[in-house]
């Protein structure tokens, strides 16, 4: 079941009011949680940007959503691990760009600081039996997942469930890119993460959203609707539909239907609250990033690097932006980044196409281009 609300106005007031009517269409907080219960939100808090950016989760969310919940007694911790080395000096950064720190002033909510992480055993994971979590997200009752609706350039949408790849520590987010460089392989990753994660209700702000080049170098986009669901999978099916992202290009909607985990159609979803028609944009803008697999998912090997150079989008940089931080080297999980001259050189045979470096650039210098022949093949 999804619940939607018309929420155009990040307004606390109005915000937390379509919350509790969403919720309360869901059932209410108690069907969910107890008092006395800690219930930490998992929000997307990728780099830090500020709030109008719309790359992160918006504090006013956040706020009406720790309200409701002290209100019913429970604990409320708030936390993710962004993008980068995960170390308190970068989440106290990241709390208070993205407006965190204030709704901890004004709640008395807990912002997480643990960054230790620990292995769990999840032998029901179709490819990860073994997972490496923060610390934290073992010390709770319960897991909000309180997302973001963006565009991406890897994933094509960034939503309820890929929030939960967030609960990965740091650089070892890296390393699960590196393991698994496929869109289809990488989605069932992110399957398996949000299956430990099992989070018992999901949120989707989608009041503004990020159309584009997402997660962090796109538009954005007034979307004027607040989702919530018992099932962040449903949710991001109903997601994906509504911003108009066709399931043949969404791998991680794919491997939903073909492991059972949502309907097949976003027609079968469950709906209570307003009209998500209605609120349906008229257009919204999704990254042109897959490759043309002609020669099918594995080219003769004296091909790969051709197909690799001509068949694939790739990064560029861009020297009028480009700042020679070396976030991007630093953060590359292929490591096929250096710097040269104080501009990032790519070694194009072995990128992966994680698009790490544009999702983590501070300053907006990363674009994914098309190559000539990938363009003209496009057009037949």
């Amino acid at each position: 079941m999804i619940s939607v609300s018309h929420c155009d106005t990040y307004d606390l007031s109005t915000v937390k009011a379509r919350l509790k009517t969403a919720i309360d269409q869901m059932g209410g907080l108690s069907r969910y949680c107890k008092a006395g219960e800690t219930v930490l939100l998992k929000v997307n808090l990728i780099m830090a940007k500020k709030p109008e950016e719309a790359a992160t989760t918006h504090p006013s969310v956040v706020q009406a959503l720790t309200e409701l919940l002290q209100e019913h007694g429970c604990q409320v911790v708030i936390g993710d691990s962004p993008g980068g080395p995960f170390l308190p000096a970068l989440l106290k950064k990241v709390y208070q760009t993205t407006g965190m720190n204030t709704v901890a002033e004004r709640t008395g909510a807990t912002l997480n600081f643990d960054t230790a992480q620990t292995e769990v055993a999840f032998p029901e994971g179709k490819l990860l039996k073994h997972i490496i979590v923060g610390h934290y997200v073992t010390e709770v009752d319960h897991i909000f997942s309180v997302a973001k609706l963006k565009a991406h350039c890897m994933t094509k949408m960034t939503g309820a469930t890929k929030n939960l790849f967030g609960i990965i520590p740091g650089t070892v987010k890296a390393e699960y890119h590196f393991r698994c460089p496929q869109p289809e392989v990488f989605a069932d990753c992110l399957l398996d993460i949000c299956g430990y994660a099992k989070p018992t209700l999901s949120f989707l702000d989608a009041v503004v959203g990020m159309e584009g080049h997402g997660p962090t170098g796109g538009n954005a986009k007034a979307l004027g609707a607040l989702l919530v669901s018992e099932s962040p999978y449903e949710l991001d099916l109903c997601a994906a539909d509504f911003i108009g992202l066709p399931l043949e290009e969404f791998p991680m909607g794919r491997q939903m239907i073909a492991r059972g985990l949502c309907p097949s159609l976003a027609k079968d979803l469950t709906f209570v609250g307003d009209d998500l028609e209605v609120l349906r944009p008229a257009s919204f803008e999704i990254p042109q990033t897959e490759s043309i697999h002609f020669l099918g998912n594995h080219p003769p090997k004296f091909l790969e690097g051709f197909v690799k150079r001509n068949l694939h989008p790739k990064p560029t940089f861009r020297p009028d932006r480009c700042v020679g931080c070396g976030v991007c080297v630093a953060n590359c999980p292929a490591k096929v980044l250096t710097m040269k001259g104080h501009l990032p050189q790519i070694d194009l045979e072995h990128c992966i196409r994680c698009y790490c470096c544009q999702e983590l650039c501070p300053q907006k210098a990363v674009d994914i281009r098309q190559p000539l022949l990938l363009r003209l093949f496009r057009k037949f």
